[in-house]
């Protein structure tokens, strides 16, 4: 079977980063999260105090874009990659609520997308990856074979954040979650570079209603259909 480039994109908390995993370990793809990326540039950002409740010293973090660096490392146990910033594993600490109050205001930036984009496009440059993320189908590969975009509504969305932190023992309410869920799509939606949009040419889903191996196996027959043709 031929290697495609699978691009996902959508809102926030629709799970895009669950079924991509799911869906390159089945292919065997490489999988990278570009959501990731950006908690990653906004942990480094919080670390040195150049942003607070979600202003960002724009001026501070661009200038030292270039002493950021992000790879992404085999977890062996989880059976998934996990986000290295300049050699430290900070996978579960960009999971963190506070870091997702923020970082839509870190990915509005022109040049801290330029660089991420820039990355990205580099790591696709051999297909056989499946990529999720705001802007893969638009941006950053815009000839993508099978563009997926992915959605549900807030509460529904609020909901399942909600219960991903409370596993984690965050303390949050749900009011607190389904806020932050609007704010980021308003951000997402509504900023110049790069917003996020439906590609013309991508299939929508909105898994509101389905079961993850329900989404799952949409996707899948989506896949067999380009990589057989």
């Amino acid at each position: 079977m031929k290697p495609i480039v699978i691009a996902i994109d959508g809102h926030s908390s629709t799970g895009k980063s669950t079924v991509a995993k799911k869906l390159a370990k089945e292919l065997q793809y490489k999988y990278v999260d570009t959501g990731a990326m950006y908690r990653a540039v906004t942990l480094f950002a919080m670390r040195n105090n150049w942003l607070q409740n979600a202003e960002v010293d724009e001026s501070k973090l661009v200038e030292n874009l270039p002493s950021i660096e992000i790879n992404f490392e085999y977890n062996p146990e989880a059976g998934t990659n996990d986000v290295i910033l300049n050699g430290e594993n900070v996978e579960n600490e960009i999971r963190a609520m506070e870091v997702s109050e923020n970082v839509s205001s870190v990915a509005k930036i022109d040049k801290v997308r330029e660089k991420l984009v820039q990355t990205q496009k580099q790591l696709g440059e051999e297909k056989g990856i499946v990529m999720d993320g705001r802007d893969i189908g638009t941006v950053v590969f815009p000839n993508a074979e099978l563009k997926i975009f992915m959605t549900a509504s807030a509460d529904i969305r609020a909901q399942r954040r909600y219960n991903e932190l409370k596993e984690k023992g965050e303390d949050i309410t749900f009011e607190e979650i389904l806020k932050n869920v609007k704010h980021r799509d308003h951000i997402d939606t509504n900023r110049e570079n790069s917003p996020l949009i439906q590609a013309e040419d991508a299939i929508k889903i909105d898994n509101s209603h389905l079961s993850q191996e329900e989404q799952f196996e949409t996707i899948m027959h989506l896949v067999r259909e380009r990589v057989e043709a």
